[in-house]
């Protein structure tokens, strides 16, 4: 069924640059709420699973599931009733007291892991400085007071004053830069290596580069990398919040890769959209001392038992096989949509994928997908993200894949169009 009006004129390429459809009177406006991003003028107010609904009751396909944050999609129902479940009994303790859901979800994090200790933060951004200042403290311990730490260039490691210091993030311009960082060309072995001093306490990656343009780590490079960190006993730290919780059809990105880090990092998945994020450790890694770390929400009951039902639907069985055969659905499709229309490399796994354009219109293809009903991310001038839910039908899939035709279409015609107008 479609449950998008597509009766709508061709747009222009001007036409795509500005946000299309009006917001009724009666809605909230956003004159309050300060920039950070842009944003389209719908105001959405119900979700389900692959779907949104904005204020108009226009329904749109949603395959950026809040940059990946929506592992289950919207409002699952395994989410709503355990923190409904939750909310009536206990949300927040105090930082320091333990509870049930805390603990829980700690213990079945390391034993679906593999991990020793697990910690529980808030946002992928504070597990990424949790992780910098574990490493360090590491590094004082076993590495005579090492601490500079190698990341990668194109590599986002959150928003924090630390993690940005680590990240090649397109924002981070306006960002203090700390010393004991040093960037390196990805999946750059002889690079690495040679970057690599007595100075250095960790090598952190993400196994996918998902702000870059969704460009994987080639398995030789990471098993290197883990190798290269074993010889010279220094700490791998893999940045999971993109690819961790099933976003790649296993529970982390490492296995699929074959290899072990010291110190892993999840955030957006494990909440289903909740703010829930986790710092794993193993072995000597295991260093904190009480007091080290803190935070007023960190591990509250109501988060944790978000996190527990996400993590626990994850793990169920079957789900992550149809995490795999949804993702081979998905990539068969979009590579047969690229070879239509002239685009470029399709890059990615599991449920997390980028298609490289021919020219530089991914924000004109996202406007004109909006146009149809369909919700997608650029995050670059040449590269579309599909992060869709782990849930999501082979039907979504198709239905996704037609529109985003004809948002192409629209592209296209406005394009010539454009060209046209030029010329005469």
């Amino acid at each position: 069924m479609n449950l998008f009006n597509l009766r709508r004129p061709q747009p222009s390429l001007d036409d795509l640059t500005v946000e299309p459809a009006s917001v009724q009177c009666d809605n909230p406006s956003s004159e309050c709420l300060m920039p950070s991003v842009e944003r389209p003028r719908q105001i959405f107010v119900r979700g389900q699973g692959s779907w949104l609904w904005d204020s108009d009751d226009r329904a749109y396909l949603d395959f950026t599931q809040g940059g990946a944050a929506n592992s289950l999609g919207h409002s699952p129902s395994a989410l709503v009733n355990a923190i409904s479940a939750q909310s009536q009994a206990l949300i927040n303790p105090g930082f320091g007291l333990h509870n049930r859901a805390q603990l829980t979800l700690a213990e079945r994090l390391c034993q679906s892991t593999g991990s020793d200790q697990a910690y529980l933060l808030n946002s992928g951004t504070e597990a990424c400085e949790a992780a910098i200042k574990l490493a360090r403290k590491w590094g004082q311990l076993h590495r005579g007071g090492a601490s500079r730490i190698i990341t990668a260039s194109g590599s986002c490691h959150g928003h924090g004053f630390a993690a940005m210091s680590a990240s090649d993030c397109q924002n981070n311009r306006f960002e203090p830069q700390l010393p004991g960082f040093s960037r390196i060309p990805f999946n750059d072995l002889p690079a690495l290596h040679a970057a690599v001093d007595a100075r250095t306490v960790a090598i952190m990656l993400e196994p996918i580069q998902s702000e870059a343009g969704v460009i994987p780590a080639t398995e030789h490079y990471l098993k290197g990398v883990e190798r290269l960190c074993r010889e010279l006993g220094i700490l791998l730290i893999l940045d999971e919040v993109q690819t961790g919780v099933g976003r790649c059809g296993t529970l982390l990105a490492e296995q699929t890769y074959g290899v072990r880090a010291d110190i892993t990092v999840l955030g957006k998945g494990l909440g289903g959209g909740v703010p829930v994020a986790a710092l794993l450790a193993r072995g000597t890694a295991c260093c904190f001392a009480p007091g080290e770390l803190h935070g007023t929400h960190h591990g509250n009951a109501l988060m944790s038992a978000a996190g527990l039902a996400v993590l626990g639907s994850v793990l169920d069985h079957g789900f992550l096989e149809h995490v795999r055969e949804s993702a081979q659905h998905l990539r068969e499709g979009l590579a047969r949509l690229a070879n239509r229309y002239g685009h470029g490399e399709l890059r990615g796994q599991g449920l997390l994928w980028g298609l490289t354009l021919s020219d530089d219109s991914a924000d004109a293809v996202v406007k004109a997908a909006l146009y149809e009903g369909l919700l997608l991310n650029a995050p670059q001038a040449n590269c579309l993200r599909f992060t869709p839910a782990l849930t999501v039908s082979k039907a979504n899939i198709d239905e996704m894949l037609l529109r985003l035709t004809r948002a192409f279409s629209r592209v296209r015609t406005a394009q010539l169009q454009c060209r046209k107008g030029i010329a005469v």
